[in-house]
């Protein structure tokens, strides 16, 4: 995976599927942290809480959608634990 960033925006360069997305810093973040190994959606959580102001009801519905989001473009994969 290839970014480059302006302000809160972010091109996002899937290099398995050659495409190319928008996405907004929250997403990112999430990408990054997931990264260099596997995450729970506890600890994703927690990292949006940490970065951004966002209410738990919120933070809850925004990170499911993210992760769905990014499940739908490949940039993502979900393993049941």
């Amino acid at each position: 995976m290839q970014y480059h960033g302006w302000d809160d925006e972010y091109l996002v360069y899937n290099d398995l599927s050659g495409d190319t997305h928008l996405l907004g810093a929250p997403a990112i973040e999430i990408l990054l942290a997931l990264k260099p190994a596997s995450a729970t959606r506890q600890a994703l959580m927690a990292l949006l809480k940490a970065e951004f102001d966002i209410d738990d009801v919120e933070l809850e519905e925004e990170t499911d959608a993210l992760l769905e989001q990014m499940k739908r473009l490949y940039l993502v994969d979900t393993i049941a634990c």
